[in-house]
């Protein structure tokens, strides 16, 4: 008896499905610890200036993985916290860091100058970056992101604070919303973040 032949239009449909499942065995990359955003938040975009002065867009920041976080210099306490916290992670990921940087914006631009903000975050890590500009510039970002501050009423002598969101969030090379986090959030889930998005290794 002759060996039966599989029509040609059958084979292909084997040689697909086997192709298929060949995808499916391959290791998913480990899924992200902080709340995913990614496709449900806008891209990195802004013009603002950094603390050198310069003006910059969110694109010159392509191919760095950043932490954006808002806050100003005069803040008495989260502010400095979370760039501490933020100052451990970068020096966990080791040599990782150079491939990320921190931006934080300023809700006080009338304080706040490029001076002032440069100063301020360089204290706390070589990464960071300070960025300032128009307040309405500011406010704009601020919205986009889903966050606010508020400026409360200032004391006899002049002196005021900002109330404002904590969030902090990560980008990918790309300029894409990737993870949230908050001040409270461990140094575990966010240094483990970052290592996927600097090794190019998230989910998209």
């Amino acid at each position: 008896m002759k060996p039966r032949h599989l029509p040609r239009a059958a084979l292909l449909l084997l040689l697909v499905v086997s192709l298929l499942l060949g995808g499916c065995q391959r290791s998913e990359p480990l899924p992200l610890r902080l709340t995913n955003v990614s496709g449900h938040m806008p891209d990195l975009d802004f013009k603002l200036i950094d603390d050198h002065g310069k003006t910059v867009t969110g694109a010159d920041y392509r191919g760095k993985v950043v932490v954006l976080y808002f806050g100003y210099t005069h803040c008495p306490d989260v502010c400095p916290l979370t760039l501490a916290h933020l100052h451990v992670v970068m020096q966990r990921l080791g040599a990782l860091a150079d491939g990320a940087l921190i931006l934080f914006v300023s809700v006080d631009p009338t304080r706040d100058t490029p001076d002032v903000m440069h100063t301020y975050v360089n204290a706390f890590d070589p990464h960071a970056v300070g960025l300032t500009g128009d307040p309405r510039m500011v406010e704009s970002l601020v919205k986009r992101y889903r966050s606010s501050f508020t400026r409360e009423p200032a004391s006899i002598d002049g002196n005021y604070e900002v109330s404002h969101g904590s969030a902090i969030y990560l980008f990918d090379r790309d300029g894409h919303a990737r993870a949230l986090a908050t001040p409270a959030a461990s140094q575990d889930d966010i240094v483990h973040d970052l290592h996927l998005l600097l090794d190019n290794g998230a989910a998209p």
